[in-house]
């Protein structure tokens, strides 16, 4: 999830009954705003028709892995099938489902319109929270039936990572107690910054070989959870479930956490931190430097790359011609990015032996982090891990690495673009997705999708629409929608899913005008009094 929030965890209100009942029981017992027939006419609104960042002349900009293009082809027409996030708190922290009757109320309404099935997180926090090898599959055992009575499919996401503390996260949902327990012996088992900062969200990719979780290494950890979950549900893969989307980092995607909200550490659109400073990261720092014949490249991150909220030109390190560039900062980034590919290969060779051959396919998501794109460091995606710049593609490598391993591409902010961003921030989720189009398309990958943001209006959807052709690299195989929430049976906004939902199986035609004026104005967290102080300065720049 590049900056994926999560909407509120509450369903739809229905009055309460003693059974939940399928899809055919009850679907005369719902009634939703009335729907005209989809025109595949979706067009953007404006949230504030008053506030537009128009972007600077494209001539100006750094050419960065070439231009976006409005040319469209005729012949992409693939149906796209859309699934649904369903809320953080679906299984709830007893580990039963949460609100049944209103699940089974909403997945009926989603089958009615159109929807291919829903995705839901497999918290590792809720389902080995008793201890060691102790699984509690409940509360998703429900959840499995009740999809499959209302026939609809499942992606599953093994989410070995904690819920709170990033954008949008609606609920707190902890590592397993017997996990923190060892973190609390050994603090450097988590991430950590220059300062010391420690991250308990996700465990450090520097200690995934050693036995350091009760006499279990984490891959060992991961792999034994996996196999849990297949041995559980080997009756339903392939019919019911789907799709297992393995996480290898925080929030589900393979990266590092170098932007936490939690706390007010990180705000859009600052450049992040390096999270290589726990005992494991800093030994295997100190030893690629020494196998370099450099031990003095080894003795800690770059001293020059700033802070958390800083911009890339406030730094020695990302700035224009910053030493991100030269022999060090080269040998740097390939060792940080290198370590997060290894952690994901590890993983994904794990799961690729437990599911291959049960009929789900599996995938894995990375994030799509679109600020400071539009400048030769990439300064926000060289501290997630991707070794992404002006003269290098970070994408291809861990296209490659899916691909060997058989897994779907999922990428975050297609419904994002470059129009709605301002300025300041040097974006570019438009080309960030075209680029990860043509990596996926070079290496002969799947790609997937997700919107990074909560987004209901036309403009959100035509978007993706317009991403999820073949026109410029890979088409979308599938894509999810970011999420399920009261808010989305509004009557404009339920009208608007519906449309999109007949629109992406009819493969994405509809296309958006190559001038759109109606720009959005929903970038994350930086609406702020400040800007309708600039708003006349923004537009005329």
């Amino acid at each position: 999830m590049a900056l994926t929030p999560c909407s509120s965890t509450s369903f739809i209100n229905k009055k309460e009954r003693k059974n939940y009942k399928t899809h055919d029981d009850i679907s005369s017992m719902i009634c939703f705003a009335k729907t005209n027939p989809p025109s595949c006419n979706l067009k953007a609104k404006s949230s504030n028709e008053d506030v537009q960042f128009l972007a600077p002349n494209m001539e100006e900009k750094e050419k960065l892995h070439g231009l976006i293009s409005c040319t469209h082809s005729k012949n992409s027409s693939t149906k796209v099938p859309v699934f649904v996030m369903l809320p953080l708190d679906t299984i709830a922290i007893g580990g039963n489902l949460n609100k049944p009757r209103a699940m089974n109320a909403s997945l009926m309404a989603l089958k009615s319109a159109g929807v291919e099935g829903v995705m839901v997180d497999c918290w590792w926090g809720l389902v080995e929270k008793d201890g060691p090898l102790k699984y509690n599959w409940e509360g998703y055992d429900e959840l499995v039936k009740m999809v499959q009575a209302n026939g609809l499919k499942l992606q599953v996401v093994m989410s070995f990572h904690r819920c709170g503390g990033n954008v949008g996260d609606s609920c707190s949902i902890p590592l397993p107690p017997w996990v923190l327990e060892e973190i609390s012996k050994n603090p450097d088992l988590v991430y950590t910054d220059r300062s010391g900062r420690r991250n308990p969200e996700y465990i450090s990719l520097g200690c995934d070989q050693l036995p350091v979780l009760r006499g279990r290494t984490p891959i060992q950890v991961y792999t034994d959870y996996m196999r849990s979950f297949r041995e559980r549900f080997k009756n339903y893969f392939g019919d019911v479930i789907v799709e297992i989307q393995v996480g290898m980092g925080p929030c589900g995607e393979l990266r590092y956490p170098s932007y936490p909200e939690s706390n007010g550490t990180w705000r859009f659109p600052g450049i992040g931190e390096f999270q290589c400073y726990d005992k494991y990261m800093k030994a295997s720092l100190a030893a690629s430097a020494r196998a370099m014949g450099n031990e003095s490249w080894g003795r800690g991150g770059p001293h020059d790359s700033g802070q958390y909220n800083q911009f890339p030109e406030d730094t020695g390190f990302f700035k224009r011609d910053g030493t991100w560039s030269n022999e060090y900062g080269q040998f740097f980034l390939e060792w940080y990015s290198g370590k997060l590919l290894e952690h994901g290969d590890r993983i994904l060779s794990s799961a690729e032996g437990i599911f291959k051959g049960t009929g789900a396919k599996l995938s894995g998501k990375v994030a799509g982090i679109h600020w400071h794109y539009n400048t030769r460091s990439h300064a926000a995606e060289l501290t997630a891990g991707y070794y992404n710049t002006r003269n290098r593609d970070g994408y291809l490598p861990i296209a490659r690495m899916f691909a060997k391993r058989g897994v779907v591409f999922n990428f975050t902010c297609m419904e994002m673009r470059d129009g709605e961003q301002p300025q300041q921030a040097n974006c570019s989720p438009e080309g960030l997705v075209r680029q990860v189009k043509n990596a996926t398309r070079i290496v002969g990958v799947e790609l997937a999708g997700e919107n990074a943001l909560e987004r209901y209006d036309g403009g959100g959807y035509a978007q993706v629409l317009s991403t999820s052709r073949a026109d410029s690299g890979n088409g979308l195989s599938a894509f999810t929608y970011l999420r399920l929430n009261k808010r989305l049976f509004e009557p404009e906004n339920w009208r608007n899913l519906v449309e999109f939902v007949k629109n992406m199986s009819e493969g994405g035609n509809t296309r958006l005008p190559e001038c759109d004026s109606t720009r959005t104005n929903l970038y994350v967290r930086f609406v702020k009094k400040s800007h309708e102080k600039k708003t006349a300065e923004a537009a005329v720049v």
